[in-house]
């Protein structure tokens, strides 16, 4: 990692410096913890008390505050962040190995110039894959599926047959990308398990996390749009249809054929029921229960999910209920002997 000055990181990201360009920064860090010859960022404004106590030598904003550092100010500090982290540390190497003689690859498999196959992993017949690939040990890629270029899947991701993927499409370790979506039919008290014909498709610049299960259509496809970015631990039901840009924060579960619009951020263990659709740009709070469709902008909470000023209205009042049980057990007391009285 090589030392930049506070000016190269202004110029890297198109930002001013107030102080001393020529200051020398080796690390990015956090507001509470960066030292000397690092750099840090305030995006939140509940912490800017801490921009007029850091020990840091820089702190990127958005605008001018009072502070012993030196400022970068930007438009979006906490995207100027990002990319002077990439500048300073970049991203994580991928062992340059080639295609390793333990890796299991079916003649009929196509795989595109500099990809890098390690030990133990399997690659079915009829699998096309693009350039620039690194597929680390222990992932399986079923018959026929389709890869883009510059992908990375982390060990153990599992990839069903036909799965079509786009191209630099991050997948982190033990995920299962296409598996039969949890389609039955009871008859007389049996469930009959019904064929899964859809497929998956994972479009361009797509991440999923860590232990994803992401399920093929029973007739259509499930698809997850350009861009979107899917935590750890998520399940996406057969037939989903996710549109690009979209955050989904780790444990959000999403059952069959729902329609989930552009840009939609879920935070962590939302339920959404299958068979309905939510906008674009709907904002959805950590555990919520969405059990109805919803429209563009919405910004909802709770469960079942509803307009999030109302639900934070509605969840103030619980530790309030038996203080007003109390009183209204004392007013139909009092109504009651008020009613005995008059007859």
């Amino acid at each position: 990692m090589e030392a930049k000055t506070l000016q190269d990181l202004a110029d890297h990201v198109g930002g001013r410096v107030v102080g001393d360009p020529s200051l020398r920064i080796n690390e990015a860090s956090t507001l509470d913890k960066a030292g000397p010859e690092e750099i840090t960022f305030l995006s939140n404004p509940k912490y800017e008390p801490q921009v007029k106590t850091t020990k840091a030598s820089a702190v990127i904003v958005a605008k001018e505050l009072d502070s012993p550092a030196a400022l970068l100010v930007v438009e979006d500090p906490y995207y100027a962040f990002m990319q002077i982290v990439v500048l300073l540390h970049g991203h994580r190497d991928h062992p340059q190995v080639g295609i390793s003689p333990q890796a299991q690859i079916d003649s009929t498999a196509l795989l595109g110039p500099d990809c890098h196959i390690n030990q133990g992993v399997t690659i079915c017949q009829n699998v096309k894959m693009g350039k620039n690939c690194y597929i680390y040990p222990g992932v399986f890629i079923g018959p026929h599926a389709e890869i883009g270029d510059g992908c990375i899947f982390y060990p153990n991701v599992v990839i069903y047959d036909g799965t079509k993927i786009g191209s630099r499409v991050i997948i982190q370790s033990n995920a299962s990308v296409g598996q039969d979506g949890f389609g039955f039919a009871t008859h007389k008290g049996q469930h009959h398990k019904i064929p899964q014909i859809g497929r998956v498709i994972l479009e361009d610049d797509v991440e999923i996390g860590a232990g994803c299960a992401i399920e093929r259509g029973t007739l259509d496809d499930t698809v997850i749009g350009r861009g979107s970015k899917i935590g750890d631990l998520v399940a996406i039901g057969h037939g989903t249809k996710i549109g690009p840009g979209c955050l989904l924060v780790p444990q959000v579960g999403i059952a069959g054929s729902a329609v989930i619009g552009s840009y939609v951020v879920m935070g962590g263990q939302v339920g959404v029921v299958g068979h309905i659709k939510i906008g674009n740009m709907v904002k959805i709070a950590a555990k919520s229960g969405v059990i109805n469709s919803v429209p563009d902008g919405a910004v909802i909470g709770g469960t079942p999910a509803i307009d999030v000023t109302k639900a934070k209205r509605a969840y103030a009042l619980i530790e309030c209920l038996p203080e007003m049980r109390k009183k209204l057990k004392e007013l139909d007391r009092r109504i009651s002997k008020l009613t005995d009285t008059d007859e």
